[in-house]
Parts: structure tokens; C-alpha cells; sequence
């Protein structure tokens, strides 16, 4: 008896159900990853942005304080301003001190810089010091005074003397001229010239209170705020709301990539495990950069809110998929019941009068065939039964002599016996060829692999397509087994191969040769010849071919370009793929890569990683 192979019996509807199920979920899932990752970016994007305009602003808000305290300390050294000049002057409060230290002009001098300080909110401090050997005067917002502490002897203090610089900004320092610890400051300081004979008078230092750049930003959120950094070109911190962190590197506390530039920009940076944006703003009119930072998971909060939307509607795309699935699978499936139970009906002998399937297409037509089927069936074996009844039992035992099992079981091992002695050896060789390719393809390893293995897969590749196109391939190798062991990007030489065979050789009607050759060129780099004597390439299809390896036009010999970019991302510029081909005379396609061993491959990797 012929034995049936046992297999696992699976519905129509099961299979339409799942088919279904699949067509829906796939795009749904598809659809979703991509908008949430899309909607991820862009509001990462987005917040990005709002942090540049923040940093922006707030250096435009510091930098023009800076100048409004500049152009203070201008106006009250020599009372001029942009619209009034010198000569119209009749009073100079602060020259007239500088002559002449009497009680006088020194309340003159307090009443006209504290009137300067209130109107910029206390933020600052005055400090005039009298070098035509007069006293010096300390017109402070609220902080007492430490008269004892002279700057003068002080290195910030002799290098601006010794400068050609009339005024300048110092970066943020401890305000020792005043008893509170902790004043840091950032000074604005101007030599002050006698108006009449230009002699140098004094130095007048506006000490700035650091707090003033919070008041600046008092309208940022407190998170922000505490955020906010600025460093001087040293990579010194010169404000931070901690103010612990003033005078320390910047890199101390957030590992910068050195890459990053001197524009606006920004980047990712990790910090006890957490990664954090982190944007860098320089100002304009000073040698500072500010950076702020925001962690990235604080973007989740908004991102929750999009991702459950997303799962929400990809539940009820499910729902609908799965009400759908089921609807239409019981659609298809009922008369495909009705019919299979009137297959059983017949089966027990009941040939007319069935029930009706129900259906107008394809099956109710099959149910039709079936009906007619079963009539003709019934009347041909009641003619049977009732003419030769005797004659058709011996037709049946003759009959089921001729498909005796046994007999069937012997007939079919004769065959196998036979089929076996046939050696099919392309067979044999085809299929380890295929399992070779399987084993190299699937073969774990950090995509790369030397020269040889990579031209021992080649082979097994040639070897079926010889067979495929009935020996009409030759191959040629040229092959300098010095630079077999140089590494390879894997699956780099094949594309160039099955290229050679669909694109230059399948055509021909003679036999096709192809020549594949490892050499050296140059001083210190390797070729990778294949040559075809195939139709070649026209002009116009060359040209397009080499506008896609330059990355100038959308990639349609997808082969080939990967190829290409994998190459050059391994070994970088100067290496990858180029071609030679002139039309009826065949092609040449060259891989050039440096000779470098993998060890080298590795240390540059990891260079490039640093």
C-alpha cells in the first residue's frame, strides 16, 4: 500500500486569517516604527532649536549689559556720551576727583555713579583707584568694602596697565575688594586719561555682580536657568548657577567631542549614564561660548503622549484587521463547507437532492459541476448494478489486483533503485557548491574575510552558474598568492562576477571568457581585475553607471555601489570601485583597496571610534 506522507492539516481559514492578519500588521507595525522614530526626531529637532534661540538671546541679553556698563564707565570718566561731546562739557565729576580728592567732588562722584548703579538695578559695584596720588573711591550697590585690599600690585591689574588697551572685560573672578565670600564678578575695566594733557589719571573697574546674568534669564524656566553655562576661551567655566563649578573646565563635566566647531551646533554627550543635548552658542563681541543642556529623556514626556496615540490607533487597525480577517475567511470557507458536505453525503450514497451550496462564484460553479457529477455517477452505477453485475465484480477484483499496494510499494523502490545507480554528478556538485555559498554567506564573522576565501566563494558561485548556462563560462585566474591574505569587505568580489556573467556574457551565443586577477599597483595598494569579453556597455549607460559610484545620481546598480560605499568605508577615500567598457568589447571592473593586514583595519577602526 502506498503510504501517504503524514503533514499537519491547516484550514483555508486559518491560512486566510493569518495571510490576512500579516498584510495588515506588517505595514501597520511598519508604519508605526517609522512614525514614532520620524515624530522623535523631529521634536528632538524642535526642542534643539528652542535651545539655540534660548542660548542666542541670552548671549545678546549679556553682551549688550556688558556694553550698556561699558558705555557707563565711558560717560562718566569723561561725561561725554554718543550725542553730547567733550567740549560742550562744563563739568567732569570724575576728572575733577582724580585732580583734586576734596569732599566736594568726591560726593559730586558718589551721587553720579550710584545714580548709574541704581538704574541698572544694584548689578554692579564701582571701584575708582586714584593713581595721580590722590584717595581712591568705592561706590558700592550694598556690599561692604574691604578697604585694606589695594589691586594694584595684582597681575590682572599690571597687565591691563602695561597694555595698549583702554578698556577691556576680565572673566569671572572673586571681587576681593569687597568682606562678602563667595563675590564672584565679572570686571569691566578703562583707564582713565586726564582730558587736558592726556596724562593716565586712574582705572576705574566695574565690578559686576555674576547673579546679574540670572536676573537676565529670569524669565526662563528654573531647569534652563540652572543649565545655562558660560566658559571662557580657555574652557574655563566663568558662570554657572552653581557657582562651585566657576573656575573649573567644562570638559570636567561634560565629555565634549573634540570634532565639534566653534558655531552654533550641537551634539550628544553621555554623563553618569545619561545622555543629555547639549547646545553651544559663541557671542559675538567676546571670546565665550555658552552652552545649555537638556536631558534626553525629558523629551519622552511628549514622546509618551505621540507613542500612545500611535498604539492606540495601531489597536484598533488590529481590531478592525482581525474582525475583517475573520469576516472575509468565513465568506470563502461556508460554501467550501456546504460543498465538502455534500462530498460526504455522496460518499455515503446519497447522490441527488443536495443540499445547496449558496454561492455565486467559483465554488457555487464547482457545487454545480459536482451536482451533475453525482447524477451521472448514480445512473452509471445503477446501470452497472443492474446489467453486469456479475462482469463488473470481476472488473473490480481484476482492478484491485492491478493497484495491489504491494504491488505499487515494488514498482516504486524498482524506480529508486534505478535512480539511484544514475550518478548524477552535476547534481552532486551543484548541491555543494549551493551548501558552501549557505555556509560562507551565513559564516559569523566581522565582515571581512581575506582575498582567497573571498575567491573560493566565487568559485562555488561560478560552478553553478557554469551549469546554469551549460559550461559556456570559462573562468581565468591571474593571481599573485602574496596579497591572498590581505583582507576584504565580504561579498566584494562576486557582485563584480555576476555582473560580468547576466550583464556581458549571458548574451553571447559562444563561449564567454572571464578573467578574475589579484595584482599590485602602485606602491602600495591591490587590484582586483574582472574582465569580461561580453556585450560591454554603451557610452551612455557607462557614463550613468559612473555618476552612480560618485554618489551623483539615485543608485540603480545597486551591486555594484554597495560594493562601492562598503569599500570606501572601510578603507577610505582613494579605494572602491572603478570600470572600463566599450561596447561588443566586453568590460573590466577594478577593485582597489590598500594592502593593509586586519590588525591595521582594527587600529584605525578604533582610532576612528576615539
Amino acid at each position: 500500500m502506498l503510504k501517504q506522507k503524514a503533514t499537519r492539516f491547516v484550514s483555508i481559514k486559518t491560512k486566510i486569517n493569518v495571510l490576512f492578519l500579516l498584510v495588515i500588521l506588517v505595514p501597520i507595525l511598519t508604519m508605526f516604527i517609522n512614525s514614532y522614530i520620524s515624530s522623535q526626531q523631529l521634536l528632538e529637532r524642535r526642542y534643539t532649536d528652542l535651545m539655540q534661540d534660548i542660548s542666542r538671546q541670552a548671549n545678546i541679553r549679556i553682551e549688550e549689559f556688558l556694553k550698556d556698563v561699558k558705555e557707563i564707565s565711558l560717560v562718566s570718566s569723561y561725561g561725554i556720551n554718543s550725542y553730547v561731546s567733550a567740549v560742550s562739557q562744563e563739568n567732569y565729576p570724575v576728572q575733577n576727583y582724580l585732580r583734586d580728592s576734596s569732599k566736594a567732588n568726591e560726593n559730586q562722584v558718589a551721587q553720579l555713579l550710584m545714580n548709574y548703579i541704581i538704574m541698572k538695578d544694584r548689578a554692579f559695584s564701582i571701584y575708582i583707584y586714584n593713581l595721580n596720588g590722590g584717595e581712591d573711591i568705592y561706590i558700592r550697590s550694598y556690599k561692604p568694602i574691604d578697604y585694606t585690599y589695594y589691586p594694584v600690585n595684582e597681575e590682572w591689574f599690571q597687565e591691563f596697565l602695561h597694555s595698549e588697551a583702554i578698556t577691556m572685560d576680565l572673566s569671572t573672578r572673586l571681587d576681593k575688594q569687597t568682606q562678602q565670600e563667595g563675590n564672584w564678578a565679572i570686571f569691566n575695566i578703562r583707564k582713565i586719561f586726564d582730558m587736558e594733557d592726556g596724562k593716565l589719571m586712574g582705572v576705574m573697574v566695574i565690578s559686576l555682580d555674576i547673579d546679574f546674568i540670572d536676573r537676565l534669564n529670569s524669565r526662563l524656566q528654573k531647569e534652563i536657568r540652572s543649565s545655562f553655562t558660560i566658559v571662557d576661551d580657555q574652557d574655563r567655566i566663568i558662570f554657572n548657577s552653581n557657582h562651585d563649578l566657576i573656575g573649573q573646565p567644562f570638559s570636567a563635566s561634560f565629555p565634549l567631542d573634540s570634532s565639534m566647531s566653534t558655531n552654533t551646533e550641537r551634539q550628544i554627550v553621555t554623563l553618569d549614564g545619561r545622555d543629555y543635548i547639549l547646545i553651544q552658542t559663541p557671542f559675538e563681541q567676546h571670546e565665550w561660548k555658552s552652552y545649555l543642556y537638556m536631558p534626553v529623556d525629558e523629551l519622552a514626556v511628549e514622546g509618551n503622549i505621540l507613542k500612545r496615540n500611535l498604539i492606540y490607533i495601531v489597536v484598533i487597525l488590529v481590531i478592525f484587521a482581525l474582525i475583517s480577517s475573520f469576516y472575509l475567511s468565513n465568506l470563502i470557507t461556508r460554501p467550501i463547507k456546504r460543498l465538502m458536505k455534500n462530498m460526504t453525503l455522496v460518499e455515503q450514497g446519497k447522490f441527488d437532492n443536495l443540499p445547496d451550496v449558496g454561492s455565486n462564484d467559483e465554488i457555487g460553479l464547482l457545487s454545480v459541476r459536482f451536482e451533475q457529477m453525482s447524477s451521472e455517477l448514480k445512473q452509471l452505477v445503477e446501470r452497472i448494478y443492474q446489467e453486469q453485475e456479475e462482469k463488473t465484480e470481476a472488473e473490480i477484483r481484476a482492478l484491485q489486483a492491478q493497484i495491489n499496494p504491494h504491488f505499487l510499494y515494488n514498482t516504486l523502490n524498482s524506480v529508486k533503485w534505478i535512480a539511484s545507480m544514475q550518478r548524477s554528478d552535476k547534481i552532486v556538485e551543484m548541491t555543494e557548491a549551493l551548501i558552501s555559498i549557505l555556509r560562507y554567506a551565513s559564516k559569523n564573522d566581522d565582515g571581512k574575510v581575506s582575498i582567497r576565501e573571498e575567491l573560493e566563494y566565487v568559485g562555488h558561485y561560478i560552478t553553478i552558474q557554469k551549469v546554469r548556462y551549460y559550461n559556456k563560462i570559462v573562468v581565468v585566474y591571474e593571481l599573485d598568492e602574496s596579497l591572498l591574505d590581505y583582507p576584504i569587505p565580504k561579498l566584494s568580489i562576486q557582485p563584480l562576477v555576476e555582473n560580468a556573467i547576466f550583464h556581458g556574457i549571458a548574451e553571447l551565443e559562444d563561449e564567454g571568457t572571464i578573467t578574475i586577477s589579484v595584482q599590485t599597483t602602485g606602491e602600495s595598494d591591490i587590484a582586483i581585475v574582472v574582465t569580461d569579453n561580453g556585450k560591454g556597455m554603451e557610452q551612455e549607460a557607462a557614463e550613468e553607471l559612473k555618476q552612480q559610484l560618485l554618489g551623483l545620481k539615485g543608485e540603480e546598480s545597486i551591486g555594484l555601489s554597495n560594493v562601492h560605499n562598503r569599500i570606501r568605508r572601510v578603507f577610505g577615500v582613494g579605494s572602491g570601485v572603478s570600470f572600463q567598457s566599450i561596447g561588443g568589447r566586453g568590460s573590466s571592473f577594478v577593485i582597489t583597496i590598500p594592502k593593509r593586514k586586519e590588525a591595521d583595519l582594527n587600529d584605525e577602526g578604533d582610532d576612528r571610534g576615539r
